[in-house]
């Protein structure tokens, strides 16, 4: 099916009587009898179980999936979620899903508990009750990609609440294997959705709890004990890092969006010794991340023939870019991954942001403000990508030797329009880098640098 059957009308009852649900005209007869009809379904298949597991139906009959489904639609509303509060639900769905054979019966069972969990007491009754709990965290390392889907639309809703918050955390920091099922699903996944939606749920988790981040990053930093023999031989744990990489490489072109939200763990990954390690320790994978996100920033975003107004589509996945290969630089500058000779493109990259930048802040001065006008949001993170693009810059202009300065020049990379650019916005913050790069400069290029020493002269007298 394409869609989901449209939920009943007025057409379809006689109008709002007593048996309506609230102010709905939904009957609540109707819903009775359906969930009936579904719990007699599950008894009969549980039933057949026992006699002969090859007699269990893995298909759902099509009326029985047309009314389940209209209950879903309708479970988008509140009133409606609350009745299945009452009636009881949760409980219900939680002994269908633990006896259900087919995967689009338990799919919709997790996606009415999905839309209850939008509102507040309807989410605290899911989350209140443990056995539904486990019993949500084991479907993911279900194989159906519609039920992985709905399981972590419902996952992601409850972390949202913070009444419930702590719960859900500490329900799956006691569960391991969440975590592997998560990285499996973002190493191999092809699914665009679900890989986006598992994305969310990790970043909200990492977002709420800083020491379960640390602890899946060391979970995968750990050597497996030798097998004693063959048949002791234990599953190889996933990297964290690694599997981030996986699926970001998987959405790069199929979903903006979804990359985004993989840079933005990655950058939040950085911020703590573990995940800086878990990114440098082993150079294969170093060097796999340091070029995909070279790849990012030279290749593919912000680009020359993009307007200068790029940045504020991408200032937040620049951002988190940009933050991740500038601590991998300072924490790895001997790598060969990162030697300066072969990323030189990074500092026109860098200097074509600032540029942009300039030029988005020039049309925002010039634009009338009403009295009422307040910053907007847009100029918080544009001077965020400002700030970090400016770090970045720096630490790379401090590395730089007199045969790198050679090598930009003739390429291209450093002009003298883009060295003039770089001094209006690193100082005076970074005036350490600037000074170690013109002095380095005037070894390779003394007219530029004399130039650019008459800038930061004018630059003073200015401030």
């Amino acid at each position: 099916m394409d869609r989901n059957p449209s939920p009943p009308t007025s057409d379809d009852e006689e109008g709002q009587t007593e048996e309506s649900i609230g102010s709905t005209v939904y009957s609540k007869h109707w819903f009775f009898s359906t969930l009936t009809r579904l719990i007699e379904v599950i008894k009969k298949d549980k039933s057949q179980a026992e006699d002969d597991e090859d007699e269990i139906s893995e298909e759902l009959d099509e009326d029985m999936e047309n009314d389940i489904c209209k209950v879903w639609d309708m479970s988008m509303n509140e009133e409606v979620a609350l009745f299945l509060k009452e009636f009881n639900a949760p409980e219900i769905f939680l002994g269908i899903i633990s006896n259900s054979k087919s995967n689009r019966l338990t799919e919709i069972c997790v996606g009415i508990l999905g839309n209850m969990a939008c509102f507040q007491e309807t989410c605290l009754d899911i989350s209140n009750n443990k056995d539904l709990g486990e019993v949500l965290l084991m479907l993911m390392c279900d194989t159906d990609p519609p039920t992985l889907l709905e399981t972590t639309r419902l996952l992601l809703t409850c972390l949202s609440r913070v009444d419930v918050m702590s719960t859900w955390v500490e329900r799956i920091r006691k569960r391991p294997t969440v975590r592997d099922n998560l990285c499996f699903i973002m190493s191999s996944s092809t699914n665009g959705d679900l890989l986006i939606k598992v994305g969310e749920l990790v970043d909200k988790v990492f977002d709420v709890d800083e020491d379960l981040m640390i602890d899946w990053l060391k979970a995968g930093c750990q050597q497996p004990e030798t097998p004693v023999n063959d048949i002791e031989e234990k599953p190889v744990v996933l990297g964290l890092v690694p599997s981030l990489l996986e699926a970001s490489k998987q959405l790069k072109y199929d979903s903006p969006e979804g990359l985004d939200v993989y840079m933005h763990i990655l950058q939040l990954v950085t911020t703590v010794d573990e995940g800086i390690q878990s990114i440098v320790q082993c150079p294969e994978d170093g060097k796999q991340i340091w070029e995909f996100l070279f790849d990012l920033t030279c290749r593919d975003l912000c680009q020359p023939d993009d307007p200068p107004l790029i940045v504020q589509e991408q200032k937040t996945i620049l951002s988190s870019v940009l933050a991740v290969m500038s601590v991998v630089l300072s924490s790895q500058t001997e790598q060969e991954y990162t030697e300066m000779s072969k990323n030189l493109s990074l500092i026109g990259s860098l200097t074509r942001i600032l540029e942009n930048l300039e030029t988005c802040q020039k049309k925002n001065e010039e634009r009338p403000l009403s009295a009422e006008d307040e910053p907007q949001e847009e100029d918080f993170h544009l001077n965020i990508l400002k700030d970090v693009c400016c770090e970045f810059l720096s630490n790379i202009l401090s590395q730089l030797t007199k045969e790198n300065i050679l090598q930009a020049l003739t390429e291209g990379h450093i002009t003298e329009e883009k060295s003039l650019c770089t001094l209006r916005n690193l100082l005076p913050h970074y005036a350490v880098s600037v000074n170690s790069f013109i002095a380095v400069l005037g070894e390779a290029d003394q007219t530029l640098s004399k130039t650019l020493k008459k800038e930061i002269s004018v630059l003073k007298e200015d401030s």
